[in-house]
C-alpha cells in the first residue's frame, strides 16, 4: 500500500531488511496497530455523521439532535486522541529499540572485522555510518511505521465508507490518484540519490572533526587553526549543498499532491451538485461523501511524503548494510583449537606476504626459543612491523606458515593466540579512563595490588603517586595529560600485568628523549625477563645484547647474527650502526 508501490524491488528488500529488526518487538507494534483502528475508525465515523448533521439538523432543524452533537464531538476527539497517543508512543518505542539493536550490531560487527578493513576505511566515515546513518534509519522504523499504520487504515476506512455511500462519486475521486503518484515517485528517487550523497559527505565532515580533535596538539603547534576551520567549513558547505537539494524535492511533493488531488475533489463536487439538483441524493449525502474524500486525501498526502522519508532511510541503510555485509578476512578455522599457555617457541617458515600488489616479505624464516630476544632492524619499509602484524594474525601470509609451540597459528582460536601475546607499540594508545583501568585493560579482573606491582616494575608508580588522584586519575583522551615517557611506561605496565609469554616491542622508545628512554629501557628490561621477545628497534644501541639480530632489506633477511658478529662483517648492519653513531 502507498509508498511501497513507488519502490524498486531492490529498495523493497533493503526496507524489509530494516523492518526485520523490529520483529522482536512485534507485540508492542501489535498494540500500536490496534490503537490505529481507533484513529481510522474515528475519521470514518466523522464522515458518516456529516449526513445526519446536514439533513436532520441544518435542513430539517431537529434540535434534539443538536443537544447530542457537543458530546459526540468531545467523545470522538477523546477516542481519537487516546488512540493516537497509544499508537505513536508504542511504535516509536519499538522503532527506537530496533535502532538500538542495529547500532549495537553494526559496532559489534565492525570491531571484529580484519585490520585490512580499517586500513582501507576512514574512522570518520565509520563513525558517521554508526551514528548519523543509523539515526536516519530510525525514521524508517518509527515515523514511517507510525504513518503507514495510521494513514493506511484511515484511507481504507474512508474509502470503504465512500464506496458504500456512492460508488460512482468515489470512483471519480480516485481517478486523480495515479496522476498524483507518478511525480511523487520521481521526486522520491531524486531525494534518495541526494540523501545518499549527503550522508557520504557527512562522513567526510565527521572525519575532519575526528582528525582535528585527535591531532589538536599538532594543530596548535603549527598554528593551523584557521586552515582546519576552512577545511571543516568547506566540507560542511558540501553537505549543505546536497541536503538543500533534498529539501527542494521534499518541499515540492506536498504542493504537487495538492494540485493533482484538487482535480479529483473538483470532479466529485461538480458531479455531486448535479445529482443533488436532480434529487438523486440528499445534500447530507453529498457533504458526507465529500467529507470522506477530503479526509482521505489528507492521509494520502502524508503517505506520499512518507515515500521521501523511506528513500532517505534506504540511502542511509545501504551505507550501513555495506559495513554489515563486509566479512572478516581473518576468522577462526572450523576445527580451531585453544592454545595452552605458550612455552615461547616461535617459528616463521618461508613466509611471503604482499599487501595488495606490493610485496612486503619474501622467504622469511626465523626460529625463536623461549626467553630469546630477536631484534629486527632495517630501513623504513623493510617489512619489520609487518612481522608483528603477521604474528598477531592481523593478516595471513600468502605463503609459508607461522608456528607457536609447533601449532600453526591459523589453526588456533584468535582469543587463545592473543592471550599468549603482548604488544608495546610505538604509538602509545591509552583510553580516556583512569590510570588503573588502562593498566588492567588486558586483564580487567586484576585486583589493585597486581596493578600497583605492574606499575612499579614499569617504573610508573612514582609519577602516578604524584598525580592528584593517583591511580584513579582520569588521563584524558589518548592520555594527553601525560608525557611521552609516562604514557609509554603505562603501556609497559599494561603488558607486564597481561603476563603473556611472547612479547612484541615495535620501536617502543623511538619517540622518547634520552632521560625518558633510559627509564623506559629499565622498564622494558623487567618486562622482557623470561619472555620470548621480538624487538623492532630504530636505535641500535638498545639491541646490542639481543640473542639474534635480523637485518631486513626489501622484505628479505640479508644478515643475521649477534651485534659484534654483524659489526665485524662490515655489511648493512655495520653501515646503519656507523651512520647512527657518527650522528
Amino acid at each position: 500500500m502507498g509508498p511501497f508501490v513507488l519502490l524498486t524491488e531492490k529498495q523493497k528488500n533493503v526496507y524489509l531488511r530494516i523492518v526485520k529488526y523490529a520483529a522482536p518487538y512485534k507485540w508492542i507494534i501489535a498494540l500500536s496497530m490496534i490503537a490505529s483502528l481507533g484513529v481510522s475508525g474515528s475519521d470514518a465515523f466523522i464522515a458518516y455523521l456529516v449526513k445526519p448533521f446536514v439533513d436532520e439538523l441544518i435542513v430539517a432543524g431537529n434540535l434534539s439532535l443538536a443537544k447530542l452533537i457537543p458530546f459526540m464531538v468531545v467523545g470522538l476527539a477523546t477516542i481519537k486522541g487516546l488512540s493516537r497517543y497509544v499508537q505513536s508512543y508504542n511504535i516509536r518505542t519499538a522503532g527506537q529499540l530496533a535502532i538500538q539493536d542495529i547500532r549495537n550490531e553494526v559496532f559489534g560487527h565492525t570491531i571484529k572485522l580484519s585490520m585490512r578493513f580499517f586500513t582501507n576505511s576512514s574512522s570518520g566515515s565509520l563513525m558517521s555510518r554508526i551514528l548519523n546513518d543509523v539515526n536516519v534509519m530510525q525514521a524508517a522504523l518509527a515515523d514511517v511505521l507510525v504513518t503507514l499504520l495510521r494513514e493506511t487504515l484511515t484511507i481504507l476506512a474512508l474509502t470503504g465508507y465512500a464506496f458504500y455511500a456512492d460508488w460512482k462519486m468515489a470512483l471519480m475521486a480516485f481517478v486523480a490518484i495515479p496522476a498524483a503518484v507518478w511525480p511523487a515517485a520521481a521526486m522520491g528517487k531524486k531525494i534518495k540519490k541526494f540523501s545518499r550523497r549527503s550522508q557520504d559527505v557527512m562522513g567526510n565532515v565527521t572525519s575532519v572533526l575526528e582528525q582535528s580533535f585527535s591531532g589538536i596538539k599538532v594543530i596548535k603547534a603549527f598554528a593551523t587553526e584557521d586552515q582546519e576551520q576552512q577545511k571543516f567549513a568547506q566540507e560542511n558547505l558540501g553537505f549543505f549543498t546536497l541536503i538543500r537539494k533534498t529539501f527542494r524535492y521534499s518541499a515540492a511533493t506536498a504542493p504537487v499532491m495538492e494540485i493533482m488531488t484538487s482535480l479529483g475533489v473538483a470532479a466529485v463536487l461538480w458531479y455531486g451538485l448535479n445529482r443533488v439538483a436532480a434529487e438523486a441524493i440528499t445534500k447530507g449525502e453529498l457533504f458526507s461523501i465529500l467529507a470522506a474524500i477530503l479526509l482521505m486525501y489528507s492521509p494520502l498526502k502524508r503517505l506520499t511524503t512518507v515515500n521521501n522519508t523511506i528513500q532517505k532511510a534506504i540511502g542511509a541503510a545501504e551505507r550501513v548494510f555495506e559495513v554489515l555485509d563486509n566479512q572478516a578476512e581473518i576468522v577462526d578455522a572450523p576445527d580451531a583449537v585453544d592454545l595452552p599457555r605458550s612455552q615461547g617457541y616461535v617459528t616463521f617458515e618461508n613466509v611471503r606476504f604482499a599487501y595488495d600488489d606490493e610485496l612486503i616479505l619474501r622467504n622469511f624464516s626465523v626460529q625463536a626459543k623461549p626467553g630469546e630476544v630477536v631484534a629486527l632492524v632495517g630501513s623504513s619499509g623493510a617489512g619489520k612491523s609487518t612481522l608483528i602484524g603477521l604474528l598477531n594474525r592481523f593478516y595471513d601470509p600468502q605463503q609459508g606458515k607461522i608456528l607457536i609451540d609447533g601449532h600453526d597459528i591459523r589453526g588456533l582460536t584468535q582469543k587463545s593466540l592473543h592471550a599468549s601475546l603482548a604488544l608495546v607499540d610505538q604509538e602509545t594508545f591509552l583510553f580516556n579512563d583512569t590510570i588503573a583501568n588502562n593498566i588492567r585493560y588486558g586483564k580487567p579482573d586484576a585486583d589493585f595490588s597486581l596493578v600497583k606491582a605492574a606499575a612499579t616494575q614499569a617504573y610508573a608508580d612514582e609519577f602516578i603517586q604524584q598525580l592528584p588522584e593517583g591511580y584513579e586519575t582520569q588521563i584524558g583522551d589518548r592520555g594527553v595529560r601525560l608525557s611521552g615517557g609516562q604514557r609509554q611506561r603505562l603501556c609497559i605496565a599494561r603488558a607486564i600485568l597481561r603476563d603473556a609469554p611472547i612479547l612484541m616491542l615495535d620501536e617502543a622508545t623511538s619517540a622518547l628523549d634520552t632521560e625518558s628512554e633510559a627509564m623506559v629501557q629499565q622498564a622494558l628490561g623487567n618486562l622482557m625477563q623470561n619472555r620470548t621477545t621480538f624487538v623492532i628497534a630504530h636505535r641500535l644501541s638498545t639491541i646490542m645484547h639481543a640473542d639474534q639480530i635480523l637485518v631486513l632489506d626489501k622484505g628479505e633477511i640479508v644478515e643475521t647474527g649477534k651485534h659484534q658478529e654483524l659489526l665485524e662483517r662490515s655489511g648493512l648492519y655495520s653501515r646503519l650502526y656507523d651512520a647512527q653513531f657518527s650522528e
